[in-house]
């Protein structure tokens, strides 16, 4: 059951921002005093160029987390270099397992072959808790339109047992990311020209045919639609940092 306090946290948080921009939510929601310590998750991915810049333009030092596999596709660690340095982003912070948890959960790297929720909780999830700890909120670029969990998606929601979500692009539609990336001449994630709509680890990701859903290349073949991060309500939630 979410916890209640966050429960009307977040309401309250709807409310005041409900008629705003996402541009205004982002920029109003870094320094509400209702939301704190405040940082961005970006896998800078096919569009995660948008958040990138609307950070850079109204706070270029909120603390970037950028979850390093170690499975990454080169194209996307040369991206994050790329964006970063173009967008002046102050506080990048690279986060991965650290060494002797990959040495004892996935020693050879297949652990993605036969178990890829576990292969996620060890490369993704137990690092950003470890490194969201720090945190009262975090910032995602998750859409409305992403279908899913994430049609009914709002602004802000609870994240038990004590932080909260910001979802700045919640509402937009798949045209306004593109117009936003061409009218602010970003540039595009290098894959996303080879067919690749959703970007995540190499071994786990493909492009997506014409005609099927964004998130079609990630998980083919399986049920798996998230990596993780981002269950919250009685379904699978981050473990606390191990060891």
């Amino acid at each position: 059951m979410l916890d209640q306090t966050l429960d009307a946290r977040a309401a309250r948080l709807n409310d005041r921002y409900r008629h705003h921009a996402a541009t205004e939510v982002l920029r109003r929601a870094l320094r509400d005093p209702d939301l704190g310590e405040t940082a961005l998750v970006s896998s800078f991915g096919s569009e995660s160029v948008v958040l990138l810049h609307m950070v850079s333009v109204v706070a270029p030092g909120t603390p970037v987390l950028f979850i390093d596999t170690m499975m990454l596709f080169q194209e996307t660690l040369d991206y994050q270099l790329e964006v970063t340095e173009k967008l002046k982003l102050t506080d990048v912070r690279v986060v991965r397992a650290t060494e002797r948890e990959v040495a004892l959960n996935d020693p050879d790297g297949t652990l993605h072959q036969f178990n890829a929720d576990a292969c996620c909780d060890l490369r993704k999830t137990v690092p950003l808790e470890r490194e969201l700890s720090r945190f009262d909120a975090w910032i995602t670029g998750r859409k409305r339109f992403q279908g899913g969990a994430r049609k009914e998606l709002e602004f802000f929601e609870a994240e038990p047992p004590a932080r909260l979500r910001i979802n700045p692009l919640a509402h937009w539609r798949p045209q306004d990311v593109q117009d936003y990336m061409a009218e602010n001449n970003l540039p595009r994630h290098p894959l996303v020209a080879k067919g690749y709509a959703s970007i995540g680890c190499a071994p786990c990701t493909s492009p997506v045919r014409p005609g099927e859903d964004p998130r079609a290349g990630r998980w083919r073949g399986s049920a798996k639609t998230e990596c993780g991060i981002h269950f919250i309500g009685g379904r699978m939630v981050r473990t606390g940092a191990k060891a």
